[in-house]
């Protein structure tokens, strides 16, 4: 192989192409490749911590949601006792009014009856008094004998 002028010509040319790329052409793609990196570098990280903080959420979530069903339990427990605490009250009302409606009736009942019993007491005491004129058939002290029938009307 015969070296010629054209060979060293090219030698030159591509020893300068390799000096002008390694000068300005390689510092600004390395700079490229190295910025690349590190947002590659800093994506993944912000993918783990927010990998990492999902997990904390989800256990966070897990917390809050049996802390609500605690919550709702204690909730429901106490609407529960409280309904029937209300329907305990109601029936001890309820049984105080039926006590009560059931001494006023039976004060009615006793007050008609009695009512009765004096009216009947004057009932026997006139038909007394207007038999014992038919039998008598004569002049009688009336007053006399209304008192004492009066008094045999409250006996009786």
């Amino acid at each position: 192989m015969d070296l010629n002028a054209t060979l060293i010509g090219q030698m030159f040319a591509f020893g300068l192409f390799a000096w002008f790329c390694m000068k300005f052409v390689w510092p600004p793609l390395l700079e490229m490749i190295e910025e690349r990196q590190a947002q590659i570098a800093d994506g993944l990280a912000a993918a783990d911590k927010g990998s990492r903080a999902l997990e904390e959420a989800e256990a966070e979530k897990a917390v809050i949601l049996d802390e609500a069903r605690g919550q709702a339990r204690e909730i429901i427990d106490q609407a529960n006792t409280r309904g029937s605490s209300i329907v305990d009250e109601a029936r001890t009302e309820a049984g105080s009014e039926k006590d009560r409606i059931l001494a006023s009736a039976q004060a009615e009942v006793e007050q008609e009856a009695n009512r009765a019993r004096e009216e009947l007491r004057g009932q026997v005491g006139a038909i007394a008094i207007s038999g014992a004129e038919k039998i008598l058939q004569r002049e009688i002290d009336t007053n006399a004998h209304k008192d004492l029938l009066d008094k045999l009307a409250a006996e009786i």
